[in-house]
């Protein structure tokens, strides 16, 4: 110690003031800023600013400039050295003493922290300061907040001793408690000083700051509980003898000294603080629990300075201290009161124990001690351990303590701990007062007397009776029912009703019951340990009570009465009698069967039953059987002694005699619990004579009544197998396997039960389920041999096989034949369907019991499948009832209903048979199953007649995914199920044979040797064959499709199987690869050429799933099955031919519609997969070349020409020449240099010169070959038609050779018809012409003469002409027409020539190039040779293009006027443009491209016509047809958008002269007047009801029809001049006809809830979608239309429709900002019209205000009285208006969000102008700018010009105040009669209207 003290010394720096506690020099604080010595420059003052600047932050109030300071000086203390931080220690100490005293418990952890890094910094700088720092630093480690206390011991244990007895600081941890010790020694005095100054501290003075006062109370409590611990601990710690010798006597002195100096401060403490009794009293839970804790350290430590005054004055406190009613304070109260009462016992006779002590201990015990069950429980006998017994009454007080504290087992139940607590206790303390009476009793008549008192009182009258009363508690007890099921499963475990379960539940918790009946029995074994005497008033009580409740058998209370016993008799078997106690038989259950067996057999009771279960459980059958006949006058017993074991022949003699007899009584209600008693009495040495004896018994006679016996029967000995198998080894244990059960009379039984016939017996199922077992999986136990089980099975499979013969349905009775084919078995008749159904119902029930039995029968292999098969037939027949009888009427279901049911039944049975129930299946029995099933499905899909294909498909393909589900186990077994699956039938396929060139020739050989008669009937007979296989094919094809739809094209055509990788360096996902032995490209050709079935095709459906297989797998599996597939459907067509007239389209790819003329399967099928493949680039050019040389080597067979490959060879290349032609040769001028291209167009050229070589097509009739020729030149030729069909391009690159022949071969044609004296107009020659026209003219349009461009466009206008003339007499057929209109129309319409439109198809295409070449030749070419000089061909063009406009408004005319009778009428003409689309949209093209010139001629010539519907209309009805096609629709709107139609669009003609008056009366302009009449065809959507169009959905016709009509009313309103009559009618139109509903339906489509979050940064932040409509607003703006929003309109879509509306939205903006600020104005949600302004600030607004701005600049708006300036970056226009010696100048700013916000106008300077004059101009001017639906610039124009007329001296109008109204521009011209004042005409209408007078607005006199 002195050797610190001299450390300490040297450390202090010389010359300077000794620093006190806390960094004070006697009552001053230290400031570290000024030095107390003049050597300014001394190291000790030297403070590093910034840690000094951190320190002075840890006084401020707020806690997270403290937290932030700590942290920050934690941080600095690791980066700075010992020297530096030295000099801080003094601050540090006086602030680390406030800042224990903080509210802010992170405070005072972060302190700690702050101080550990302090001390790893500065090492043994430390020392001076340790004593200033002990104090706290000891106290802070007792803080209530466990997290702050840790921190606390962790800064401390930083002190280590290094060597020598050195106090020093290190940065390694030390543990050593010895040395910490240590220190505390060194500082005791400092320690108990500052811990006495904390308990003297008050709650004001803890703070000098403004504290909340419940804050300072609570921090006082904390520091007072803190300081009594911390003294408490430190008494401990110093005056303790256990810390082991000192190394040296100066250490013992020290220790003797500090030891010397903690019990002179402990023995002030007590005397200054009155034995802390204010702490023992406070109202603070925690001082109060510090106190009791340092009064035990005081009592253990130094109880010499405890007198005889302070023991009288702690005892009232100490030994009353059970009024405690916190729970945190007992475990200290326990502690004080048991230390307190062992060291003073004389304090128990200062006080009345009675009312002091007694009293409030037994309200502490009735109270469950107030929560602290698990430390008070505990201590109660130790506390009675310490109860001087002459302080007591004995009696009184043991009976008091059990009473009280019973009664407090209530509040015990709050967990399972605390009643394990309470029920051990309670023992404890019983058997404590037991054994120690003699402390109380001086003889052994008194210790007896007490002993019984206590059994009698406590152990009888209050645990047993309680126990009694506890309501039933097997089920809810886990231990007793587990004893309960080891007894038997079912019978035995009693359930308790619902009402005493709820109480068992709300009162006491699971365990319970069991703990106290464990309690009471080991009560009960204690006292025969004892003395066993004591336990005879226990067993008459229970005798007594059982005898009781034996006989109350009605009485309910009774039967539980009887359940509990058995409950606690479970009980002693679990806790006395597997311990080896004899007393429970001896003294309890002995007595009680002996008085009871006779009473128990002439009642019926259960309960009572089920006791001698468990009796017998318990000790053992025969014990039981000798304690039963013990007393009874038996001639069994009469010589047997009576402590004798009784023998085993009595024993089986009184089993046989009574037992079995009794047990097996029929019709008692407890039947069940005799057959678990019979069972239980069943012993291991005589197991085979009992059980003989049962059986012998119970199969006697066979009756229902029997039968009932013996299914119970069965069922207890199933569970007894169970129990026995539970109880030991299998070989030894008598009854443990079923074997032992076996009998020859229960075999005989089953099996006559099993063929017995109608009526069943209701057990007779259940008695054979019990005798065969195999309910689950696990149920192994068959109590019949393996031959009678499979004998009970195959009689069960008959009465299902009878069922199934009896069934309505064609394939469930073939499915039954199958079974009795493979079978062999033969259904017995059996009668009436009802003896059916109840057979199948038995049937039914056995399987439902034993099915798991039936797959252990391993002798019989084909018994188990059949089963299975016939349950899946039945279910599927349920299947099928609920389809075929869904919707017919109640009659015809009645008749089935019984047997419906029966099928549910079957199919809730099979549902319940999982996966892993077919999963264990054998490889055999699945195989045979899944065979019989796919057998029967093919019998649903071939012979079923009830049902509709669509019905009778998905059923088969819902019946192979089930099989395929159940069954498989591998994609192989799948695979091989599938092919038996789709084999070939007698029906199936229809197209695909395995050799087609056989089919074909037997029938050549049959066609040749039949005769004429006998060819006609067998021609009938193959037709009616042909009609049924087609039928069949296309029901297989829907279900083969509907199966690639479930399993995809992979399983059922590749016959892919999951493949795994055969390398294991990287674990890889299993893959599809395709098996050659299962693919099936023979079943892909069949559906191909089967082409269409209900509900698919093979090109919507098939075709597509293939495709998109072969993209998604490698190319070798998938090119496979495609080569597969093309070369079956090649080989076909070659065999099948083609027909001679059918060809493709010249334009390429060819479209699909094209496909479905094709009527040769093969041929249809080979195009559309070689399309396909070519156009989805899956195969190439390599294949397209393999292809052409295939077909090319086939079309001569040596030197004859192959018909049928001839007429396929156009078909495939106009597929083909495609990918041949892609890399061919660049240069047109040169041939290809590839051998390859060269072969491909040396062969082309030999085909055109042999084409060559035939006469022209006008002289050619049928019956030749040159039209093959021709059809596969021109199938060389293809064009392909650029983006939206405007231009039309060569598909190949051809050389000079073939320019040449193409135009020698149609000059040839031209030549041949101008020689011609008659025209060919065959189809086919015209066709062929039309074709040959197309091709040549775009290949070699370069090298054509004047006379082969008249040619071309001669034929293509007759060509053209001709259709308008079909289309024409359409429209005229309609036109007049008063009945049968539909019908008449269908005939006209399917009366047209489809040829006229296919040769008008390929004149629209050659018109279309021949356009495009002459806008290209206008530059090229000027000179007069040149024969596309546009004025050479201007007016046959026109008059082309004329005719193409007359068929536009004749198939338009035609609907209107059809759709003015009925939608129907006019929906057929919208369809029958469907029938050749390609052509519509050509002609559409036309229209759109054609000139004003043409229109108005077109438009002229229509007039002329007469029909009842002018021109307009029809366009109206293409634009809002029923069945629109895309381009005819879109041309309808760009002809009504522009003139000449534009102005008749929207008025009839009687309206356009009223148009030119703008001085009418408004009245007389209202749009409902006659003169100004809106079109029908328009008005119908601009006026729709606003919640019609709400309603509607969001891409419906309707809805679009809507946007529609309103795109073209704003385009005309923008169109139009800004101040033209036509502008203010439109206007007027929107503004008092049409809803604003129109904006609420187009933000249906803007997604709002976006609007407000994504568009803050424009663009990259938004959806895909809202980006779409955000750009078409901006577009709208920019390009002022909504032109392009509508040509992308279609097809209809969501992103479609939402960008035509946001389109719509932004030209309204443009076009009528106020009309959409108005609308804007009336949204009162404010969140929609949030995000509504930020989409339009964002998207609308900057080009609407560029834009006007820019028009404002542009126009010519000043003169020399009027100037404006714009501003683009302020967004501001300054208007400047002079005149004479007045000016004004007014500012318009225009809004962020313009136009939905106004712009706002200011005036920033007049000159002569009054205020009055001034405010009426600025609000005239705001008037203008804001209610203008129009441009700002316009506004301003009419603003300047209202002022020249002021100025002019017009007069105003007194309403608005202008002169030129804002709306119609109009002048005041209507003029009072009185005052003489003019008003506006519109303002007085709407004054009139509004105020509901005609008065003068000024004079008020009549107007």
């Amino acid at each position: 110690m002195s050797q610190f003290l001299n450390l300490a010394a040297s450390l202090l720096p010389s010359g300077a003031t000794a620093v006190g506690f806390g960094g004070y020099v006697g009552t001053s604080r230290l400031d570290t800023s000024v030095p107390t010595t003049q050597d300014a420059a001394s190291p000790f003052w030297d403070i590093d600013g910034e840690l000094a600047q951190h320190l002075k932050r840890l006084s401020r109030k707020d806690p997270t400039t403290k937290l932030k300071a700590l942290t920050i000086l934690s941080t600095l203390l690791k980066q700075k050295s010992a020297k530096e931080v030295s000099p801080i220690i003094p601050q540090w100490a006086f602030e680390y003493k406030k800042l224990l005293l903080d509210y802010n418990r992170e405070v005072r952890r972060a302190s700690h922290d702050t101080m550990a890094n302090l001390v790893s910094a500065v090492g043994r700088d430390l020392a001076p300061h340790l004593k200033s720092l002990m104090g706290p630093w000891w106290f802070s480690q007792f803080d209530a907040v466990n997290e702050v206390s840790q921190a606390a011991k962790r800064s401390f244990q930083i002190l280590r001793k290094r060597n020598k007895g050195k106090i020093l600081c290190g940065k390694a941890a030390f543990p050593a408690q010895d040395k910490r010790l240590d220190a505390l020694m060194l500082c005791t005095d400092e320690v108990f000083m500052y811990l006495e100054e904390n308990l003297k501290l008050t709650p004001q003075s803890l703070s000098d700051k403004a504290v909340a006062l419940d804050e300072l109370q609570e921090m006082h409590q904390q520091v007072i509980s803190s300081s009594l611990l911390a003294l408490a601990t430190l008494l401990d710690v110093l005056t303790s003898e256990k810390h082991g010798p000192k190394n040296s006597s100066s250490e013992l002195k020290h220790a003797l000294k500090a030891r010397s100096t903690a019990i002179s401060h402990a023995e002030k403490l007590l005397s200054v603080h009155k034995c802390f009794l204010d702490f023992l009293k406070s109202q603070s839970s925690v001082t109060r629990s510090a106190a009791y804790s340092l009064v035990t350290s005081c009592v253990k430590n130094i109880p010499h300075a405890l007198n005889e005054a302070n023991i009288k004055t702690l005892t009232p406190a100490i030994l009353g201290a059970f009024q405690e009613t916190d729970p945190t304070c007992h475990s200290s109260m326990w502690e004080a009161i048991l230390l307190f009462s062992r060291r003073f016992p004389e304090s128990w006779t200062t006080l009345n124990v009675h009312k002091t002590l007694f009293n409030r201990f037994w309200n502490f015990l009735r109270n469950g001690c107030f929560g602290s069950q698990q430390v008070s429980y505990p201590a109660l006998v130790l506390f009675l351990d310490c109860v001087p017994p002459k302080a007591i009454t004995m009696d009184k007080f043991f009976l008091e303590f059990f009473q009280n504290l019973w009664a407090g087992k209530v509040h015990s139940q709050s967990s399972n701990a605390d009643q394990l607590v309470f029920f051990q206790s309670y023992r404890e303390c019983f058997l404590w007062a037991l054994q120690n009476a003699k402390r109380y009793c001086d003889g052994v008549e008194s210790i007896n007397h007490f002993r019984r008192t206590i059994v009698d009182e406590v152990l009888l009258k209050l645990l047993w009776h309680d126990y009694l009363m506890v309501p039933s508690f097997v089920s809810n007890d886990r231990t007793v029912t587990g004893q309960l099921k080891s007894i038997s499963a079912s019978e035995v475990s009693i359930q308790p009703s619902e009402e005493n379960m709820k109480k068992l539940d709300s009162k006491y918790p699971i365990g319970h019951v069991r703990e106290f009946g464990k309690c009471i029995t080991e009560i009960l074994s204690g006292i025969f340990s004892l003395e066993p005497n004591l336990l005879s008033a226990f067993c008459l009580t229970f005798v007594e009570n059982c005898l009781d409740a034996f006989q109350q058998t009605d009485n309910v209370e009774s039967c539980e009465n009887i359940e509990k016993i058995i409950g606690f008799l479970l009980l002693v078997d679990l806790h006395a009698v597997r311990k080896g106690d004899s007393w429970p038989l001896s003294y309890l259950v002995g007595p009680m069967l002996s008085k009871s067996f006779q009473l128990i057999q002439t009642i019926d009771s259960s309960n009572a039953v089920k006791f001698m279960v468990v009796v017998v459980f318990t000790f053992g059958p025969r014990k039981v059987v000798q304690e039963i006949v013990r007393e009874q006058n038996e001639p069994i017993c009469q010589s047997e002694e009576k402590n004798t074991d009784l023998s085993l022949k009595h024993f089986l003699q009184y089993f046989k005699e009574i037992i079995v007899p009794w047990c097996l009584q029929i019709g008692s209600c407890s039947t069940l619990a005799r057959l678990d008693l019979l069972l239980a009495l069943l012993d291991d040495e005589c197991f085979s004579e009992q059980w003989d004896s049962v059986i012998l018994h119970a199969t006697v006679t066979y009756d229902s009544n029997n039968a009932l016996i013996l299914a119970r029967l069965m069922e207890k000995t199933r569970e007894e197998i169970i129990k026995r198998t539970v109880a030991g080894n299998l070989n030894h244990v008598q009854g443990a396997i079923p074997k032992h059960w076996h009998h020859e009379l229960l075999d005989s039984t089953a099996l006559l039960i099993a063929r017995s016939l109608p009526p069943f017996g209701s057990s007779n199922a259940q008695f054979i389920c019990a005798a065969l077992g195999g309910i689950m999986e696990e149920d192994k136990i068959c109590l019949v041999s393996e031959e009678t089980s499979i004998l009970i099975f195959e009689e069960i499979f008959q009465k299902l096989q009878a069922f199934m013969g009896n069934s309505n349905f064609i394939w469930v009775r073939d499915a039954n034949a199958l079974l009795n084919a493979e079978e062999h078995v033969a259904v017995q008749g059996c009668g009436s369907s009802t003896s059916v159904l109840e057979m199948a119902t038995f049937a039914l029930e056995v399987l439902n019991g034993s099915l798991f039995r039936l797959k252990t029968l391993t002798k019989s292999s084909g018994l188990l499948p059949g089963v299975l098969a016939a349950l899946f037939v039945i279910d599927w027949e349920h299947r099928t009832s609920a389809v075929f009888y869904d919707g017919l009427d109640n009659e015809a279901y009645a008749k089935v209903m019984d047997r419906f049911s029966f099928c549910k039944y079957v199919h809730a049975f099979r549902c319940k048979m999982d996966d892993n129930f077919f999963r264990t299946l054998s490889l055999d029995c699945r195989r045979t199953l899944g065979s019989t099933l796919v057998q029967a499905v093919r019998c649903a899909l071939f012979n079923e007649d009830k049902l509709d294909v669509d019905q009778v498909t998905s059923l088969g393909c819902f019946y192979v995914l089930d099989v395929l589900d159940s069954l498989c186990q591998g994609e192989v077994e799948e695979q091989t199920l599938l092919d038996e699956l789709l084999k070939n039938g007698d029906s199936w396929p229809l197209w695909i044979m395995p050799d087609i060139n056989e089919k074909v020739e037997t029938e050549v050989e049959r066609e040749e040797v039949e005769t004429e008669v006998e060819r006609e009937e067998v021609e009938t007979e193959v037709e009616r064959e042909e009609e049924e296989d087609a039928s069949v094919s296309h029901r297989m094809a829907a279900f083969v499709d509907k199966l690639i739809s479930k399993l995809g094209i992979a399983r059922i055509i590749a016959g892919s199987v999951l493949c795994k990788p055969s390398s294991t360096e990287e674990p890889a996902e299993e893959v599809m690869t395709s098996d050659s032995h299962y693919s099936r490209a023979w079943l892909a050709a069949e559906m191909l050429c089967t082409w269409k079935w209900q509900g698919g095709s093979a090109l919507s459906s098939f075709l597509p799933s293939l495709i998109q297989y072969t993209r998604n797998q490698d190319s070798f599996p998938s090119d496979n099955l495609l080569d597969s597939v093309v070369e079956i459907l090649l080989d076909g067509a070659l065999v099948q031919g083609a027909s001679s007239q059918m060809s493709l389209s010249i334009i390429y790819p060819p479209p699909y519609d094209e496909l479905e003329n094709v009527e040769q399967v093969f041929v249809r099928a080979l195009v559309l997969v070689l399309d396909t493949l070519f156009k989805d680039s899956i195969w190439g050019r390599d294949k397209a070349l393999g292809l052409f040389n295939l077909l090319v080597d086939r079309l001569f067979v040596g030197e004859t020409i192959n018909s049928n490959c001839l007429k396929i060879l156009p078909l495939v290349m106009s597929v083909l020449i495609g990918p041949l032609s892609s890399q061919a040769g660049e240069l047109a001028n040169a041939k290809p240099e590839s051998s390859e291209g060269n072969q491909i167009h040396d062969i082309i050229e030999g085909w055109l010169q042999r084409t060559l070589s035939f006469p022209p097509l006008n002289t050619w009739y049928s019956g030749e070959d040159m039209e093959d020729w021709f059809q596969l030149v021109l199938s060389c030729y293809p064009l392909r038609a650029t983006k939206e069909m405007q231009q039309f391009r060569p598909q190949r690159c051809i050389s000079h050779v073939e320019q040449g022949l193409l135009l020698e071969l149609l000059r040839k044609q031209r030549l041949g018809s101008a020689t011609s004296t008659t025209v060919n107009k065959l189809p086919l020659v015209q066709m062929l012409l039309s074709k040959l026209a197309v091709v040549v003219v775009g290949y070699c349009w370069i090298e054509f003469s004047q006379e082969d461009w008249e040619f071309i466009l001669y034929k293509s206008r007759w060509y053209i002409e001709s259709v308008v003339v079909l289309m024409e007499e359409v429209a005229e057929s309609v036109n007049g027409s008063t009945s049968g209109i539909v019908e008449n129309l269908q005939h006209t319409v399917s009366a047209l020539d489809s040829s006229c439109l296919k040769l008008a198809r390929n004149a629209l295409i050659a018109f279309s190039m021949f356009c495009g070449f002459i806008g290209q030749q206008i530059v090229e070419k000027e000179n007069d040779l040149n024969p596309l000089r546009p004025d050479k061909w201007d007016l046959i063009k026109d008059r082309i293009l004329e005719g193409i406009l007359r068929l536009f408004f004749s198939t338009g005319a035609a609907e209107a006027i059809a759709g003015s009778y009925s939608s129907m009428a006019s929906s057929v003409i919208a369809s029958s443009r469907f029938d050749d689309c390609y052509f519509w949209e050509l002609v559409a093209l036309s229209v759109i491209e054609s000139s004003s010139h043409a229109r108005e001629r077109a438009i002229k010539s229509f007039e002329i016509w007469g029909l009842s519907k002018d021109a307009v209309s029809s366009l109206y009805a293409i634009l809002f047809s029923s069945k629109p096609v895309p381009y005819l629709q879109y041309a309808a709107y760009v002809i009504l958008s522009s003139e000449p139609v534009a102005d008749s669009a929207f008025f009839t003609e009687d309206t356009s002269s009223s148009l030119d008056e703008d001085d009418k009366d408004p009245l007389d302009l209202s749009l409902g007047a006659n003169k100004t009449q809106l079109r029908e065809e328009i008005s119908i959507f601009l006026e729709k009801s606003p919640f019609e169009i709400l309603e509607l959905d969001l891409v419906s016709p309707e809805r679009v029809h809507v946007f529609l009509a309103w795109s073209l009313l704003i385009s005309r309103v923008l169109s139009s001049p800004s101040s033209s009559p036509t502008r203010e009618k439109l206007i007027q139109l929107v503004q008092h006809t049409s809803s604003s509903s129109i904006l609420d339906c187009i933000f249906q489509h803007v997604p709002l809830e976006l609007c407000s979050t994504s568009v803050k940064k424009k663009g990259c932040e938004l959806p895909a979608g809202m980006l779409e409509v955000a750009a078409a607003a901006t577009r709208a703006i920019t390009d002022n239309s909504v032109v392009y929003a509508v040509e992308s309109l279609w097809p209809l879509g969501p992103d479609s429709v939402a960008c035509f509306a946001g389109a719509i939205y932004g030209l309204m903006l443009r076009t009528l900002p106020a009309y959409v600020r108005g609308w804007f104005n009336d949204i009162r949600d404010r969140a929609t019209s949030s995000a509504i302004e930020s989409f339009t600030r964002t998207w609308c607004s900057p080009p609407l205000i560029t834009n006007e701005l820019s028009q404002i600049k542009k126009a010519n708006l000043s003169d020399e009285n009027f100037s404006v300036s714009v501003s683009k970056s302020a967004n501001e226009v300054v208007a400047t208006y002079t005149k004479d010696e007045t000016g004004m100048d007014l500012v318009i700013r225009l809004p962020a969000s313009y136009s939905l916000r106004p712009v706002d106008v200011d005036c920033t300077r007049s000159l002569g102008i009054s205020e009055v004059k001034q405010r009426k101009w600025l609000l005239s001017m705001m008037s203008f700018v804001r209610d203008q639906n129009g441009a700002l610039a316009e506004a301003i124009r009419i603003w300047k010009s209202n002022f020249d007329k002021e100025f002019d001296g017009v007069e105003e109008c007194p309403i608005c105040y202008s002169v030129i109204h804002t709306a119609n521009h109009s002048l005041p011209r209507l003029a009072c009669r009185t005052c003489k004042h003019k008003f506006h005409s519109a303002c007085l209408y709407k004054w009139f209207s509004t105020s509901h007078k005609s008065n003068c607005p000024l004079c008020q006199s009549p107007f």
